[in-house]
């Protein structure tokens, strides 16, 4: 078992890695400048996405009066915005694929920051009856190490190398799908078991109407076309997976209780999620009827 956390946790460091590194590839600074040039979408995702978004993430959680691992796991992805499959929502539902990537990688950037405190400030007001705490500064600087320095390497690659940059970007995003289904798989194999005793509570649907709810007020609250808006909405319905797995070996000694409902959350959210941008897509793809014109003829 010992073994099999040391390989897990190894891949999780790949994943998060590439994840961000392939983020950085396909970003462009004048990308990054017009998602902050546009200050009412950017003051909107991140209200979504920093404050309202772990707030439902609790309630739904106290709602279905969940037990306390499901809940840990509930809050800590509520709490973690920019997860690296919005990008790919984004692509999925033909939306706009060059805002969606800038806005993933500014909310991961900033909640990595926000993420500890805000986890730490939930669990605290539930009172969930376990003593939580987070270590706020080795957390920060795990996160911002695996993904702040390989998304600035990759932005700097996109603007200086950037025939290098196109080449790899395939590569990056093929080691980062890949590496995800096995931290997936890894999670699901160490805590089959928990996972199977989940069933027996809310935390699956829990998972999915928060994945729901989130593209929904992802949407809502943002400005600009449909398309633009519904981008944000699934950046906002896939959340992030690498701070919620470092907070879990740093705060709970990878507990396999919370790394299975972590995993089953996350599977559920992106069973939510996926359906609603291959919809969008499907309406997007969906040819016009040419209007039809009817002339009379005057007699």
């Amino acid at each position: 078992m010992d073994t099999l956390h040391l390989v897990l946790n190894a891949i999780t460091v790949i994943f998060i890695a590439a994840s961000m590194f392939a983020a950085g590839l396909r970003a462009t600074v004048p990308a990054l400048r017009g998602v902050f040039a546009n200050i009412p979408l950017l003051l909107l995702a991140l209200i979504a996405n920093m404050v309202v978004i772990p707030l439902l993430g609790w309630g739904i959680g106290a709602l279905f009066s969940l037990p306390s691992a499901a809940f840990i796991a509930l809050v800590l992805i509520a709490s973690s915005p920019g997860g690296p499959f919005g990008a790919k929502l984004a692509t999925v539902q033909q939306g706009d694929l060059i805002a969606g990537a800038a806005t993933q990688v500014l909310l991961a950037s900033i909640g990595s920051l926000t993420f500890a405190p805000t986890v730490n400030a939930i669990l605290t007001a539930a009172d969930i009856g376990i003593k939580v705490s987070l270590d706020v500064g080795a957390l920060v600087r795990t996160v911002a190490l695996l993904q702040l320095v390989p998304f600035a390497i990759g932005l700097l690659m996109r603007r200086y190398a950037e025939p290098t940059a196109q080449s790899w970007q395939p590569t990056a995003a093929a080691v980062s799908n890949v590496t995800f289904l096995i931290v997936l798989a890894g999670m699901l194999l160490g805590s089959w078991q928990d996972v199977v005793d989940l069933f027996g509570s809310l935390a699956l649907l829990a998972g999915f109407l928060l994945a729901v709810f989130a593209f929904a007020i992802g949407t809502l609250l943002a400005t600009g076309p449909m398309t633009l808006r519904t981008t944000m909405g699934g950046v906002a319905a896939v959340r992030n997976a690498g701070p919620a797995l470092a907070a879990i070996g740093l705060a709970f000694a990878d507990q396999p209780t919370i790394l299975g409902a972590l995993a089953a959350i996350l599977l559920s959210g992106l069973a939510a999620a996926l359906p609603i941008a291959t919809l969008l897509s499907r309406r997007r793809s969906a040819p016009k009827k040419p209007q039809e014109h009817t002339s009379q003829v005057a007699m």
